[in-house]
């Protein structure tokens, strides 16, 4: 796959959260559960995203292009979208972003990109399934479950496409204007979390307790960011070291690289859960909102 150290541990986080789902659903799915298949659907798209994510579907060019920011690699990755790479170039030469900034912003234009395509892959899935459902001649009730599906998925999509277009204005300002020092957050998962919140039907009270979680969850996420940026320093000397031959410094350095390998893994979990159990909460809020 041609993966850095930081991506295998990504990919392990992912798989892992995967894993976990499966088993759950089949134990609802053992109770009977899951009867109009919603669950499994899910799971199957949530897996493709997985595979094309990391390169493992079997088409070339799929993966996200894996460029990591401590390194000078950003000119090696394209967005993918005329409009971002414009406001990048932009925000690269106005001369308004330190070294520091340019780096979180480049984690913002990233993720935005990778919203796209999860939106692009959930968006193919469903227009599968209604060429399915056009197909059949008969009405049932297993039809109408069908429909409600549908519906769901519809509703996902529309979250997913209003989640874009604000993460698209704000990077729009933040390229002409700069950061601005009084925003409450930084990490884009987080910024996009706190805006669709506020879109949600949560009382004030239930608005600030989710506030003071997303502050918890942004700590999580620089953590993680910390041990991913050692895990790749560790990775590069591990590299240099086997080049020079010196096994007591070798050692020393796999056993440096296997405990930042396995912390970085755990983090990466965590985080990934954590923004799956935020993400579920503010979906039935903006689902309450549309009754």
């Amino acid at each position: 796959l041609h993966l850095s150290a930081v991506k295998l541990a990504e990919l392990h986080s992912d798989l892992k959260i995967q894993e976990k789902d499966e088993l759950s659903w089949k134990k609802l799915k053992a109770e009977g559960l899951d009867e109009d298949g919603e669950k499994e659907a899910k799971l199957r798209r949530n897996l493709n995203v997985i595979m094309t994510k990391y390169g493992m579907n079997g088409k070339k060019d799929s993966q996200l292009v894996d460029t990591n920011y401590i390194k000078d690699g950003t000119e090696s990755d394209t967005l993918d979208d005329p409009r971002l790479e414009k406001l990048w170039s932009k925000a690269k030469t106005s001369g308004k972003f330190s070294d520091d900034e340019l780096d979180k912003l480049w984690r913002e234009f990233k993720h935005h990109k990778e919203k796209v395509h999860e939106y692009n892959i959930l968006l193919e899935t469903v227009s599968r399934t209604e060429d399915i459902h056009k197909n059949v001649i008969n009405p049932s009730e297993e039809n109408l479950v069908k429909e409600e599906i549908l519906h769901n998925k519809h509703r996902e999509l529309k979250d997913k496409l209003r989640s874009i277009n604000q993460g698209f204005e704000r990077l729009r300002k933040v390229t002409h204007q700069g950061y601005d020092t009084t925003s409450e957050f930084e990490e884009p998962r987080v910024i996009d979390l706190w805006d669709m919140a506020k879109s949600a039907n949560f009382t004030e009270k239930e608005l600030e307790s989710f506030r003071e979680e997303l502050k918890h969850f942004e700590a999580k996420i620089e953590k993680h960011h910390h041990y991913q940026k050692q895990l790749e320093i560790s990775h590069q000397k591990l590299k240099h070291v086997e080049e020079t031959g010196d096994k007591d410094h070798l050692n020393r350095n796999r056993e440096k690289y296997a405990m930042l390998e396995e912390k970085t893994k755990e983090l990466g979990y965590k985080v990934k859960k954590h923004l799956q159990d935020l993400t579920s909460r503010i979906s039935q809020g903006l689902q309450h909102n549309e009754l």
